[in-house]
């Protein structure tokens, strides 16, 4: 058994080279799931709403120095962050590489002295309303309901004390 590869959590700015293809894979898959073009709404937000200090970061995961998965932050109010774009390369996905993102992002944005976050998802992406359940996301809507019924599906987390300190592998 050989063990899994090296990966490497960088900070980046979202005109990084490395950030498109993640993005543009983005755009596609929802394009494709809610049946319109979706690479608007990936650029929606100005660039400086993803660096510091008071907007967010956008992380990638790199192995052996090519992007896998990423996600960002920005400033939704003064003590909460909301998470934004968070992704897997279509073929690096069911290794737990989102969940990684998530955890990454959870811990920057309590060091930045965050202590909420807050994210949509849409109704057509069932594997992120898993993510967000299973990593304690509390959804702040009816679970019950038909998604379709609901728009866009909000959860919000409290950040605790030990999310300053580097996640447990």
């Amino acid at each position: 058994m050989t063990s899994a590869p090296e990966l490497t959590v960088v900070q980046v700015l979202v005109s990084d080279p490395r950030v498109r293809p993640l993005l543009r894979e983005l755009g596609d898959e929802y394009s494709r799931r809610y049946g319109r073009d979706a690479h608007a709404e990936i650029s929606r937000y100005p660039d400086e709403e993803f660096t510091a200090p008071h907007g967010g970061v956008l992380l990638l995961l790199l192995e052996r120095g090519e992007p896998v998965a990423g996600g960002a932050f920005r400033r939704y109010d003064a003590a909460t962050a909301e998470l934004k774009r968070i992704w897997t390369h279509s073929a690096h996905r069911r290794r737990g590489l989102a969940r990684r993102v998530v955890a990454e992002l959870e811990r920057e944005a309590a060091g930045r002295g965050y202590r909420r976050v807050y994210l949509t998802t849409g109704p057509r992406q069932p594997e992120a309303r898993g993510l967000y359940l299973a990593t304690g996301y509390t959804p702040l809507f009816d679970t019950e309901a038909d998604p379709e019924t609901i728009g866009p599906l909000p959860f919000e987390k409290y950040l605790g004390k030990h999310l300053g300190e580097a996640p447990k592998q």
